[in-house]
């Protein structure tokens, strides 16, 4: 049986990376942590919300390489000499990463209250209508 995807068919030319993109993209499933909203504030801006009680600055990096946003987190072991009866606060490690599309960049980030907001926006490209020649001949 063959595998059909979107890409195979005949009209798309030139997606085969965008069906490898969402196979790694399902592949890549998470623990579900930390948890995150996705919202689109207007036409063409976005903003992840990230829930990360108890993470400062200096544990979190956001990087963006080849239109993956990465987003890490590592908190240093503040338990030390701390007995915890009950510790329902997850103080691990994590990365969470989203592919963006093309012309999709980051705007800023800011971390407020727990939440680490990353406000993202697409620019619009320019439509360009070009007309091909036929066998060298100026249309």
């Amino acid at each position: 049986m063959t595998k059909v995807t979107f890409a195979s068919h005949p009209h798309l030319l030139g997606f085969e990376n965008l069906d490898r993109l969402v196979e790694r993209t399902a592949k890549s499933g998470s623990d579900g942590y930390p948890p995150y909203n996705i919202e689109q504030r207007g036409n063409a801006s976005y903003r992840i919300t990230l829930a990360l009680a108890g993470f400062g600055e200096d544990d979190l990096a956001i990087t963006l390489e080849n239109n993956q946003l990465v987003i890490r987190g590592r908190q240093g072991d503040d338990g030390e000499g701390r007995t915890f009866l009950h510790r329902g606060i997850a103080a691990r490690q994590f990365q969470r990463s989203f592919v963006l599309a093309d012309g999709v960049e980051v705007v800023g980030a800011a971390l407020e209250n727990g939440l680490l907001h990353i406000d993202l926006a697409r620019s619009v490209p320019e439509t360009v209508v070009r007309t091909i020649a036929i066998n060298g001949k100026k249309p």
